[in-house]
This record gives structure tokens, sequence and C-alpha cells, in this order.
């Protein structure tokens, strides 16, 4: 890859692999709305050379512009808001996968032919085999979210046997980390110093799920890149590490982080919403075959979530009233 183009650049994974891709001297072009990407994590990004592009993935002029050039798209840009999904049923359809839509029929007139796709293990449901391998069976999707991330995976593949594209699917866990702006650990914090005494939790507090630290995912995903370098296909990653942790213990290592000892009241149930899978567990063979490795445990990452929280109020306590 000599110059990629990244949608979603702005964002807490975006932002991450650009300044990655740029240390290792690749060309970035950074396509972002800002509706949930930020500013300040691209600043260094622009000031080394990447390109910005302001904007939709749904302005196809704009995207076009954006991909010309480029040999590679990182397809990151997403609506992740998992647990709101029913409130606004379009809003997957429109920005997962028809967005994913796009960018293929875009980078197809452009001349690119090489896609990496931000996917999730939202999409196997909820399984009956853990840890879940890529090759898993799909259960009925339970999640608007997961069904439109897996109509982008097929748009993908189709690409890569009509038009011979390399596409390189990559099945997140839940990413941890430095520029953290959405996810359990960032609500948790903020009504713990809105009320350090007490926490509510969705569900029964027994929902277990895998947690990636994010210079890991990053890492995996170029290793990938790198194994696949000059070839063609549809190739799937699921990308976690073999651990899991439940909600209670999650809390309880966050309020040690924290120094506080809150009542912690459950709303009860399995599910902290609709479509909350109570276990997220990934087989990570595959990525692991080729070199891979987590570095740092679900707890560190957790840790590493709430320090850069600390070191970033105007960030980590922005939607906390004064």
């Amino acid at each position: 890859m000599q110059r990629v183009l990244i949608t979603g650049g702005a964002g807490f994974i975006g932002s991450t692999l650009a300044d990655r891709l740029l240390a290792d001297g690749v060309q970035v072009a950074i396509l972002d709305d800002f509706r949930t990407g930020r500013r300040e994590f691209v600043v260094d990004a622009l000031d080394r050379g990447a390109d910005l592009f302001e904007g939709d993935v749904l302005d196809r002029d704009l995207l076009a512009a954006a991909i010309r050039g480029c040999d590679a798209v990182m397809h990151l840009q997403a609506n992740a808001d998992v647990r709101r999904g029913l409130e606004h049923p379009q809003r997957d359809l429109e920005q997962n996968t028809i967005a994913t839509s796009n960018v293929l029929e875009a980078m197809r007139t452009e001349g690119a032919r090489v896609i990496g796709f931000s996917s999730t293990g939202s999409v196997y449901g909820e399984p009956a085999v853990f840890p879940t391998p890529e090759d898993a069976p799909f259960p009925e999707q339970t999640s608007l979210y997961g069904a439109s991330k897996l109509a982008g995976e097929g748009l993908i593949a189709a690409y890569c046997h009509g038009f011979g594209f390399l596409g390189l699917v990559f099945r997140f866990v839940s990413l941890l980390g430095e520029r953290y702006t959405h996810g359990h650990v960032i609500d948790f914090y903020r009504s713990l110093k809105r009320d350090p005494s007490r926490l509510r939790v969705l569900g029964d507090g027994r929902q277990e799920k895998s947690y990636l630290y994010v210079q890991d995912c990053v890492e995996a995903m170029l290793s990938a890149s790198g194994h696949h370098a000059g070839g063609d296909g549809f190739h799937v990653y699921n990308l976690g590490t073999d651990e899991t942790i439940v909600v209670d213990d999650s809390v309880a290592t966050i309020a040690e982080r924290l120094g506080l000892a809150p009542e912690v009241e459950h709303t009860g149930g399995a599910r902290g919403w609709a479509g909350d899978s109570p276990l997220i567990h990934l087989d990570t063979a595959r990525i692991r075959g080729l070199g891979w490795a987590p570095t740092l445990s679900i707890r560190e990452a957790i840790h590493r979530t709430l320090d850069w929280l600390e070191a970033h109020p105007e960030i980590a306590l922005e939607e906390v009233p004064a």
C-alpha cells in the first residue's frame, strides 16, 4: 500500500491507523464528516502530510475525489450505535450498507482494488459455538447494526469475485485504548464522575465479552494486509483476545482504578438492550496464524483507556453536566 484512504479517519480506530501508516511511510487520505470523529485526533496526521476530505461517504463525488490515486481503502466509517439502532432503523442501512456500496463502486471507477473493512463480531448473532470461528454458520441476526455489516461483507465478497478485488474483512470485538469515545467504559466513567457512590448497569451484569486494545487491532489489520499484499480474493479475520470479561468484573476494574467503591444496581435480564449479545468470544486462530498476538490483556486495556480519559477531561466529561 503506497497511498491509502481511511474512511472515518478522524475516529478512534481510523485516526490511530492513520498515525501508524504515516509512521510506516504510507501516504494517507482521510475522509470524515466529524459527526463522531474529532479534529484533535488528526492534527498530527495532517501536520505530517495526510490529506483531509471533509464530508459524508454518501457524497459520491467527494468519495471519488478522495479515492482517486489511492491503492487501497480502509473503510472504517460506520454508524456504531448498536444500542439505539431500533430508534433510527434507516441509519444502519444508509451509513453502513449503502455507504459500503458507494465505497466499492468508487473504488471500481477510480482503479483501487484493495479494501479493508471494519465488520463486527455482532454478525454472529448468538452462535452455538464459542470461541466462534470465522466459518461458523450464521444464526438469525439480532441487531440492525450486525445485519448491515453482514450485508456490507456480502457486497465486498461480490466485488472480489466479480472485479478481482482483494477484500479483507475484520470482525472486531469491542476496542479499548487511547482516543476511545464510545462504549461501556466511558459510559461507566461518566456515570461515576457524576455520582461516585452508585452505578446503574444495564442487564444482569453477567454479559460476557472480549475486548481488544486499539493498537493491537491496528497491528492485526496491517499483518493481514501485508500477508495478502499483491493478491486478491475475499478473506475474513476475527480480531479479539482469547480472554473475556463479564460486565460486573469490568465495573470492578474501573472502580478500582478510579479508587471508588460504588453501589451497583442492575436493571435485570441477560441483555443490556435489544440486540445485545450475552456472550461474544471470537476464535482468533486465523489471525494468530500470521504471527500476530495481542500485547495487552483486557484489564490492561481498560487501565490504558481510563488513564487516557483522565488525561483528557474535555472529551471524557463533555456530556457530564457541570
